[in-house]
């Protein structure tokens, strides 16, 4: 559009003006735009895995609110989970020691 009403304005400052004020109204709308759409997507996929939680035998329920927790409670369950993490990769590896013999 700029391309075209450029030469018939003569590319004046007027026409510079109306086309950065455009351009930038067009910009704050898509942004807000994909952005709504993306908190969208964020939310489903939240339900999604909460729905997954609820329903394997084991799970652990008080992890389906886990964007309600504090900061220093996320960094403690990450705490938890690097450890369960490390237990498994030494059970794992002894395991495949084990197996090799």
């Amino acid at each position: 559009m700029w391309g075209v009403t450029g030469p018939a304005f003569h590319f004046s400052d007027t026409w510079q003006l109306v086309i950065n004020t455009g351009t930038t109204i067009v910009t704050f709308l898509m942004v807000f735009l994909i952005q709504n759409t993306q908190n969208l997507d964020s939310k489903a996929m939240q339900l999604k895995l909460d729905e997954v939680v609820r329903a394997v035998q084991g799970a652990r329920n008080e992890l389906v609110n886990l964007q309600e927790l504090s900061d220093e409670d996320l960094t403690k369950l990450k705490g938890q989970f690097k450890r369960v993490r490390e237990k498994a990769e030494e059970e794992s590896g002894q395991w495949s020691m084990r197996s090799s013999n």
